[in-house]
């Protein structure tokens, strides 16, 4: 496998983000060894948040709900998937699957020795985050998803399809101008570039291009036996899950209401809609804060 890896450099001086990374080495079933990064801010014994970014963005998606978090006392942990942020990046579209990722951050998951965790999963971090749950339901104390789901073949949004069609026809891919068109907010130039920042070029963006492919989405779809093999947990998961979707996702809209009807563990919370786009995370981070912060002392308190 021919790995790409970002300098160091692309990452200095970005907009409000100080935060010291951290790297995990993990191996491919086909022997080949990739870099994985992640921020790991907070007490080391304070309750532990995953955070989960999507597609195409990266940990950087949650500078504004990290710091509040560990104000809390929360022990926040926010990796980059492979492909991304400032993980490394296979250079081959065909190197990125669905459970190769499923794999690659299920070995991460356990190398860090979590449990308790309340995961915050968004798109495709909820499509892999959910997998990790369904996977390892033990380590979850709860969930808090937004603008995500665990697609099983049953067909897609025409919000999705656009996307879909956009991302495999378009020449160059903006990466900085997908997320920005992706929120209610406009972006700052200093915060679109610190999206640009992973991706040199377009060779480092293979994962970027390849991962709307992959959503399994139609019958005919890779993925689709495991995730349903995957919801068959979740419709046991009785921990607390909590959904906190936007009102202005034309991808994922509705997406909430099926998750709280399926999920033992949705029931009773005080699910929100939050105000934002696709990228909800950059219009309404202290709200998202709050609701995972609400979650982890709902169950401290035995209410949840």
């Amino acid at each position: 496998m021919k790995v790409l890896r970002t300098p160091e450099a692309r990452f200095e001086n970005l907009k409000d983000w100080p935060f010291a990374p951290h790297y995990d080495e993990i191996h491919d079933a086909e022997g080949d060894w990739l870099r994985l990064h992640y921020v790991d801010e907070g007490p080391r014994d304070g309750p532990v948040v995953l955070l989960m970014h999507g597609e195409p963005s990266w940990a950087y998606l949650y500078r504004h709900i990290i710091p509040p978090l560990v104000a809390l006392g929360c022990r926040v942990i926010a990796p980059d998937l492979i492909g991304f942020g400032r993980s490394d990046k296979p250079a081959h579209r065909a190197d990125y699957t669905y459970e190769r990722h499923v794999a690659w951050m299920s070995q991460w998951l356990l190398s860090q020795g979590h449990g308790d965790i309340t995961l915050f999963c968004q798109d495709w971090g909820g499509l892999i985050g959910l997998r990790l749950v369904a996977a390892y339901p033990q380590l979850f104390a709860g969930v808090v998803a937004a603008n995500t789901g665990l697609p099983a073949g049953a067909g897609m949004s025409d919000g999705f399809k656009a996307w879909l069609e956009f991302s495999q026809s378009v020449p160059q891919m903006p990466i900085g101008m997908i997320v920005n068109g992706g929120t209610a907010r406009d972006l700052t130039p200093d915060e679109i570039a610190a999206y640009d920042a992973p991706f040199p070029d377009e060779t480092f963006k293979e994962g970027a291009r390849q991962f709307p492919t992959l959503v399994p989405a139609t019958p005919e779809h890779d993925s689709v036996v495991e995730n349903l093999a995957a919801w068959t947990v979740l419709e046991t998961f009785d921990r607390p899950f909590l959904t906190t979707f936007s009102d202005g996702d034309p991808v994922s809209r509705g997406g909430d209401a099926a998750l709280q009807a399926r999920i033992p563990g949705a029931n009773g919370q005080p699910h929100v809609t939050l105000s934002g786009g696709h990228f909800l995370q950059e219009d309404s981070p202290e709200e998202i804060a709050a609701a995972i912060f609400g979650l982890i002392e709902r169950r401290r308190k035995g209410f949840a």
